[in-house]
């Protein structure tokens, strides 16, 4: 039973995220368009009459501050230094994981990471799961596209996912997706 829920903000390319750990480990990036607020419910479920409290010295000890300032500076650091509290179904967290092995600088689409978990036919499942990601970046929801090699959506917004994939060098992704992304 998770018992504290700690939580601090991250300044990233001049805009404000939001950083959050369970004792267990990192368990939310939130985005810079999104705060607290947007979790309530959620927080709420994973941490029943639990603690949310401001902790910026845990979340450093996680190394999540290093490795989101060495992912922006262009540097491909490792995900496997840092502590994980994937919070989700098990369908989710197969998806998030299969996430987690997509290599730096390149894509894959959502038909991709249906076979690779070996369930070729929950493309859409893989897509809501995608969006559920509780931790963007380290488990590169934004490296995943359309078959069509298209931007489909992002929570983060899609020009944010293309600045992703420039910062990585990705080339040849059609801009597109869903209007409700579009910002």
């Amino acid at each position: 039973m998770r018992t504290d829920l700690m939580w601090a903000k991250q300044e990233l390319e001049g805009r404000e995220w939001l950083i959050l750990a369970t004792e267990r480990g990192l368990c939310r990036i939130i985005f810079p368009h999104e705060g607290l607020e947007d979790f309530q419910s959620w927080i709420s479920r994973i941490i029943p009459g639990g603690v949310l409290r401001e902790d910026e010295a845990a979340l450093r000890r996680t190394g999540i501050t290093e490795w989101l300032h060495d992912y922006f500076a262009g540097k491909r650091p490792p995900i496997s230094a840092i502590p994980l509290d994937l919070i989700g179904t098990t369908f989710q967290r197969e998806v998030w994981e299969e996430l987690g092995k997509v290599p730096y600088g390149e894509i894959r689409t959502y038909g991709d990471i249906a076979t690779a978990i070996g369930k070729p036919q929950a493309v859409r499942a893989v897509g809501a799961a995608n969006g559920a990601n509780p931790i963007p970046l380290l488990l590169p929801c934004h490296r995943i596209i359309g078959a069509n090699r298209k931007l489909t959506g992002f929570r983060g917004g899609l020009e944010m996912k293309r600045k992703l994939l420039d910062l990585e060098g990705i080339k040849g992704v059609e801009d597109g997706g869903y209007a409700r992304f579009q910002f």
